[in-house]
């Protein structure tokens, strides 16, 4: 019997050795596997967010670049202004004001892409699925070109003498041209006009499978139109409709190209700002400055929206 418990003792010790070394061969072959995933996100994601936090505590070199001297001047400068002579601070809105700006502009433009969008999403999911492909196909044609050349028409058609307003007067609507060009109103409209497609296709996924019966029997229940939309249809799209709102949010929080043409250096948003600094301005730390501000903004928006749809999935 002492035999047999010896070599039971031994097959055992075996056994877990074999299973040990076995799960140190898995480890390093998943090791081996995720290495170039872990490499490409270090290379493109931390390595490059690193170097604009360290460059934002520096200060900046007299013909752009750095110099590895340890200073907080780029974020004091975002709410001070201080004056050469005197060395004193005061207090200066002038940035603040480029923020509210693409902050506000940012929400406008996700309101009225809901707005817009999600009309337009419940249409294509009533429809016959020859016609929601023809129309899905028509909402992703703006996709098939460049955003630069989808703003510069949008230029076209909002300066004085373009399509809009050439209109307006042929019509007698106006007697002069409307200075549309060049202000904020011209920005946020470019800004629904690029993004409007990210707010109807997420919705529209939301609302594919739903079963409109549910609006027949809230009908044949004596609830109103309005009940119907609120209490059964709505609630349905929430996920589309908090994944479109942060797919239009962000990238108008950070758009450049559209406040560069249809702003005309009027209407400056934050992602032109940080163009200036490290273009013009020269002054490389506050625009990593600013582009970190401008990436914790997303960050507390993605949050916002992951903690949101948690509570929902839980609920």
């Amino acid at each position: 019997m002492s035999n047999q418990s010896t070599f039971a003792d031994i097959e055992k010790s075996q056994l877990s050795a074999s299973l040990v070394t076995a799960n140190k061969r898995a480890q390093k072959t998943r090791a081996l596997l995720l290495a170039p995933a872990v490499l490409t996100i270090f290379l493109i994601g931390i390595l490059p967010l690193s170097i604009v936090l360290v460059y934002s505590f520096l200060e900046p070199g007299s013909y752009g670049g750095v110099k590895w001297n340890l200073s907080f001047d780029a974020y004091i400068q975002l709410l001070f202004e201080e004056d050469i002579f005197e060395e004193t601070l005061t207090f200066n809105t002038a940035y603040l004001q480029i923020f509210w700006r693409s902050l506000s502009l940012a929400i406008v433009a996700t309101i009225t892409c809901l707005f817009i969008g999600f009309p337009m999403a419940y249409f294509i999911s009533i429809q016959s699925a020859h016609r929601k492909n023809t129309l899905l196909f028509l909402v992703t044609i703006p996709f098939w070109t460049n955003l630069l050349i989808r703003t510069y028409c949008m230029l076209l058609i909002l300066r004085d003498q373009g399509a809009l307003n050439l209109a307006l007067v042929n019509l007698g609507i106006l007697d002069k041209p409307l200075p549309l060009l060049y202000t904020d109103f011209a920005v946020g409209l470019g800004l629904v006009y690029a993004f409007l497609p990210f707010m109807v296709l997420p919705i529209y996924t939301s609302l594919e499978k739903f079963d409109f019966r549910m609006v027949e029997a809230g009908s044949d229940l004596y609830a109103s139109r309005f009940k119907v939309l609120t209490r059964i249809i709505i609630p349905i799209a929430k996920p589309g409709i908090a994944a479109g709102c942060i797919l239009v949010f962000i990238p108008s929080l950070g758009a450049y190209i559209t406040p560069e043409l249809l702003g005309g250096g009027k209407s400056l948003m934050i992602g032109n700002l940080i163009n200036l600094q490290f273009g013009q301005g020269r002054n490389w730390p506050f625009g990593s400055a600013i582009a970190l501000i401008l990436m914790v903004m997303v960050m507390i928006s993605l949050f916002v929206y992951l903690n949101r749809t948690t509570r929902n999935e839980e609920s």
